[in-house]
């Protein structure tokens, strides 16, 4: 592993994310990223494929950087439906793998009542650190 996880003893583990994340190196800070291409055009309404793209497009802007999803440490989602959030789990679990592999950071998850971009249903922040 690139980076050590902040595991407390005793704490029971996260599922999906990383309680801490400890990194040194080249810092890399990736904006906020939605479900929409190169082109800036929606695919889709859909949650579960704007989440797909959302997070295809980090991968992107992380390779622009000399970095890939191994190199996150801290990620960001902010989303229009908690409640979707949280109902469509078992679908985004394989879609993010497919994206991040099994790269868990740290992550924190809210809801926001609206996005900038009237479509987008959710946007991904994320900071990552090549190693020394």
């Amino acid at each position: 592993m690139i980076n050590k996880l902040l595991q407390p003893e005793g704490w029971l583990p996260p599922k999906g994310y990383a309680n801490g994340v400890a990194a040194r190196g080249t810092m890399l800070f990736v904006g906020g990223q939605i479900g929409w291409n190169a082109q800036q055009q929606f695919e889709s309404d859909d949650f579960i494929e704007q989440c797909g793209l959302a997070l295809r497009n980090i991968a992107e802007v992380l390779r622009a950087g000399g970095a890939g999803p191994e190199h996150m440490v801290r990620m960001t989602w902010y989303v229009t439906d908690r409640d979707e959030y949280s109902r469509r789990l078992a679908e985004l679990g394989p879609v993010y793998r497919d994206a991040m592999g099994r790269n868990f950071p740290a992550m924190t998850c809210v809801q926001v009542a609206a996005l900038v971009e009237h479509r987008a249903k959710v946007e991904i922040e994320v900071t990552a650190v090549i190693p020394d």
